[in-house]
């Protein structure tokens, strides 16, 4: 999905006559896949480093990562003041930037780091105001997991394409979309000789077994109130670490909807981070493994991103054996 919306916005603008939009923004600390393209626009340097002499160039800008704010400074504020740098490089790269690509409210891969929906609000509007496309990369985020159907109805904007995946077939099948505008729509119909068309094609594109298992996951969705269970279940989740942001080696406890991010640090009043080396989530991993529960970590973050069948029951024990790994983690 994230090819396709790298590819299709650049042709876009090739078709209007602007040859010379060929880059991209990304948010410092994001992901957005492995393939070349999605791991050049991403920046989390366990993935991309090795395959960097391969990648395009990319313009990188500060990421709006709540977890750098000051002490007493609102996640909103700091997601405002952090936008002085999207602002400054859309000013500056306006001419040459094909799009804007952001995984809104939560960067997952790079440690589940959250931001304030304001960013969104803002983006949106400097996109317009600078004629920059919006490419929203709902792939995790997507279909609930923040407590909307899609993260970026929470800043009430809609990106000019939008790449969804995962919860769109309920994890069952690999199944990935590219929803877009009219007007993109536009630049690409024309007569066959004008060689306007959008090309992207793979082997298994539109195959029937994992489209019956997206519209199965939507039927799930018209029927039944995902949305509202999730909100409820987030609350549950909340409420059993809610005594984590207490704990001496925790730097802090943030959620967004159903993505809850436990972080270890070495002091928890500089926020000193443990040695990589240390794999102190490994400890909590391994530990949960012996409890019967599947804790994944990022680093020194533990984090719950769990289906949305999970029940209260399942979630007080995510809490609770999370709590006993991080003990066991950070005793030395």
């Amino acid at each position: 999905a994230v090819e396709v919306a790298l590819k299709m916005s650049f042709h876009y603008w090739r078709n209007r006559g602007q040859t010379q939009k060929t880059k991209f923004i990304s948010l410092a600390n994001s992901y957005h896949g492995e393939t070349l393209g999605a791991l050049a626009v991403g920046d989390v340097a366990l993935y991309k480093e090795t395959y960097q002499p391969l990648l395009m160039e990319v313009i990188s800008v500060a990421s709006p990562d709540c977890y750098a704010r000051e002490a007493g400074e609102s996640c909103a504020d700091y997601s405002r003041r952090q936008f002085a740098a999207m602002e400054a490089t859309l000013a500056r790269h306006a001419d040459e930037a094909c799009a804007v690509i952001i995984e809104p409210l939560v960067q997952c891969a790079g440690n589940m780091r959250m931001y304030d929906p304001v960013y969104l609000k803002m983006l949106r509007e400097a996109c317009d105001r600078h004629g920059v496309h919006l490419i929203a990369d709902e792939i995790a985020v997507g279909f609930g997991r923040t407590g909307t159907l899609f993260a970026c109805e929470q800043a009430n904007i809609s990106p000019d394409f939008m790449c969804l995946s995962k919860g769109l077939t309920g994890g069952y099948l690999p199944l990935a979309v590219v929803m877009t505008t009219d007007d993109t729509f536009d630049a690409f119909y024309d007569d066959y000789a004008s060689l306007r068309a959008f090309l992207h094609s793979h082997s298994y594109t539109g195959n029937p077994l994992g489209c019956a298992a997206g519209l199965a996951t939507l039927d799930i969705f018209a029927e039944d109130d995902v949305l509202g269970n999730n909100r409820r279940l987030a609350q549950v989740m909340a409420a059993a670490t809610a005594d984590l942001a207490d704990h001496p080696h925790v730097a802090e406890v943030r959620q967004t909807g159903m993505i809850l991010a436990i972080e270890m640090v070495r002091d928890k009043a500089t926020k000193e981070p443990y040695d990589w080396r240390e794999r102190r989530g490994l400890r909590v991993y391994r530990h949960a493994l012996e409890q019967g529960v599947l804790l994944r970590p990022l680093g020194n973050v533990i984090y719950f991103m769990p289906p949305y069948v999970i029940t209260e029951e399942q979630i007080r024990t995510l809490a609770r054996v999370a709590r006993e790994g991080i003990d066991l983690a950070t005793r030395d």
